[in-house]
């Protein structure tokens, strides 16, 4: 059974666990004892309200917000090509989030562009012919907090993204046992979790029917060999290699085909940008209009993962810069050093490709010559050519914001 409890009681902290102050944690951090904290680059309010706490099932994340809990990774738990489950973030646009008895769960599919409803529950969803998928699930405002001015919504650091090893079924194979039609346009997904207020816009959010059946996309129901966390959308989400998690929509108990435009608030209002401010591969023409755009594929990134900003480098002896790279499916091409503010660049090892939707481990050596500072300056490249930019982001929003990082070290 679906009950509404969830957390507007883990706001009072009836879930939660193990708070700590992020200045706190600071001090542990020095003392090898805790966690990375936030980006100095975030405002000073983001800094100093954020805490780390310990949802069940998780370690000590960042705590952005509690209503709706918005809980971003620490710098340190983004070191591996594939992010354990508890070291996941995590993202949650409304605030009433039901815990979903796995036996009662039920998944009723429906609309005009269906020849046939129906429902079906986990155990049968388990029977179809299962598929994996190693996919980058990435919010799309992650980084937002770095931007400059900064833009309102939950100022991410560089945590809100993070790679798994999805199973499930096919999204297409579930559509065709209830017979999709010639005519369907789009793919629309409700999850069980819903709004406090009446007033409030549900989440609901749509695909077009080409990204809907391709192979990869999935009615998700395991992660990284495990059932889903509860807060990563047990017990089954949908996943969808190379775009945003916008679309990823979690705890998922409704499928709606349509053979039209889907005009929700979440698709009609929310995650747009001026049309033609980013470079987008693969748009969501269906969903374009008065001059906007909705958000869609992840943008190509690359994240010096080790050492840490303000580490100490030994002049003349080799020091080996590490980090991950990943882009929205086209696979990385090559990720580049600067050493010198972005005059010439250096390129680095690309580690194991473990697919074109996922993180893309990288390492590069080099001698600091000389004391001082040392800015390190990292962009990667996709194979179709996209690349990261030197200047602000494309939309104001935050959304599509992938500069080129930028991390100082000190050669003594």
């Amino acid at each position: 059974m679906i009950t509404r409890r969830g957390l507007i009681e883990a706001a009072g902290g009836a879930f939660l666990a193990g708070a700590t102050p992020l200045r706190a944690a600071a001090r542990q951090e020095a003392r090898g004892e805790g966690l990375l904290a936030l980006s100095p680059e975030l405002p000073a309010g983001a800094r100093e309200e954020a805490a780390l706490e310990t949802l069940p099932g998780k370690k000590p994340l960042i705590k952005l917000t509690s209503r709706p809990p918005n809980y971003e990774a620490p710098f340190a738990y983004l070191r591996e090509p594939i992010t354990p489950n508890d070291e996941f973030f995590v993202r949650y646009h409304l605030a009433d989030i039901p815990r979903v008895d796995a036996a009662d769960w039920k998944l009723r599919l429906s609309g005009e562009g269906l020849k046939t409803e129906l429902e079906i529950g986990l155990a049968e969803l388990k029977r179809l012919p299962a598929a994996e998928v190693i996919a980058v699930c990435e919010c799309a405002g992650n980084r937002r907090g770095l931007l400059k001015p900064h833009a309102p919504g939950v100022q991410w650091g560089h945590g809100a993204v993070g790679c798994a090893r999805w199973k499930g079924a096919k999204l297409k194979e579930v559509l065709m046992l209830a017979g999709l039609k010639e005519d369907a346009l789009e793919i629309v997904f409700d999850g069980a979790d819903g709004p406090v207020l009446d007033k409030t816009p549900d989440f609901q959010k749509s695909l077009p029917v080409w990204k809907a059946l391709e192979e990869t996309t999935l009615i998700a129901y395991e992660m990284n060999g495990e059932p889903l966390p509860h807060w990563n959308g047990f017990p089954a989400r949908i996943v969808a290699p190379g775009w945003l998690a916008t679309y990823w929509v979690k705890h998922v108990t409704g499928i709606t085909a349509l053979n039209c435009p889907f005009g929700g608030y979440w698709m009609g209002e929310a995650y747009r940008i001026p049309a033609g401010k980013a470079a987008l591969a693969q748009r969501f023409v269906l969903q374009e209009r008065d001059g906007s755009t909705p958000v869609t594929e992840i943008a190509v990134n690359a994240l010096i993962t080790h050492p840490e900003s303000g580490a100490n480098v030994q002049t003349g002896r080799p020091a080996v810069i590490t980090g991950l790279a990943w882009d929205g499916g086209y696979g990385i091409r090559s990720v580049e050093i600067s050493t010198d503010e972005g005059r010439t660049w250096a390129e680095t090892i690309l580690g194991e490709d473990a697919g074109v939707f996922a993180f893309r481990r990288w390492s590069h050596r080099l001698a600091p010559k000389a004391r001082g500072r040392l800015p390190i300056w990292a962009r990667a490249t996709n194979r179709i050519g996209q690349t990261q930019s030197l200047g602000p982001a494309p939309a104001g929003s935050g959304y599509y914001y992938n500069p080129v990082q930028i991390l100082t070290l000190e050669a003594v």
